[in-house]
């Protein structure tokens, strides 16, 4: 999943995007609203986590102008400000979550896995396709009752399949929100994990369909 995180403050945006790396989120990152807003209203994102107070138009004006223009991902607000009326303009505005700093790493990743879950319509943490079993809070797999060790990106590229069980993913879908700004888009990478899957799961796990992509098989 491909999150975008907005903070203007260098050393907090730095580790906010590496915690989230390291729980398997592909993240890029915007400094100010005018960047903030350039991403967000031309990249798909499965979630953004957006700063208040920055440069350039602020976190509501951004999130303001994003549900304007039909943006519907999930949107989390991230601020300082502990007052009433700050809270509901952000929910009023078309915020999912708001999230007072400083704030538990764990609780954040937790709500925006959340609201990532409820925007696909999907709040059910379990997912089960044939003899494969995940658990989406714990990101633990099963197969036929056997735990899997997978990397974080094997993860979520295998929940990306599981998600989109009935229908088809595409190569250019599993590279937006597998892979961030920071990764070399021509790298075989992706062809890597999809092997890596199949070697853990079961060569004919995922099917690939010629000149649509990628299926997991129930």
């Amino acid at each position: 999943m491909r999150i975008l995180v907005v903070e203007d403050d260098v050393c907090q945006r730095g580790l906010l995007c590496d915690s989230l790396r390291e729980e398997g989120f592909a993240v890029d990152e915007a400094a100010n609203g005018t960047e903030a807003l350039h991403k967000a209203l031309n990249w798909d994102y499965s979630g953004v986590l957006l700063d208040i107070m920055m440069p350039g138009p602020d976190g509501f004006e951004v999130l303001r102008r994003m549900r304007a223009t039909g943006r519907t991902m999930p949107v989390l607000m991230l601020t300082g400000r502990v007052g009433l009326p700050d809270r509901l303009q952000g929910l009023d505005t078309g915020a999912d979550d708001y999230i007072l700093k400083p704030f538990a790493m764990s609780e954040l990743v937790a709500r925006l896995r959340a609201a990532i879950r409820r925007s696909a319509g999907a709040p059910c943490p379990a997912l089960t396709i044939g003899p494969v079993s995940m658990d989406t809070v714990a990101r633990t797999v099963t197969l036929e009752g056997r735990k899997v060790e997978l990397t974080a990106r094997e993860y979520a590229l295998l929940e990306m399949l599981a998600r989109n069980r009935n229908g088809v993913v595409t190569r250019e879908e599993m590279f937006d929100q597998l892979f961030d700004e920071r990764d070399d888009s021509m790298s075989n990478m992706l062809d890597v994990y999809i092997y890596r899957l199949r070697q853990k799961l079961g060569k004919d796990r995922i099917l690939t369909l010629r000149g649509m992509g990628y299926q997991l098989a129930g």
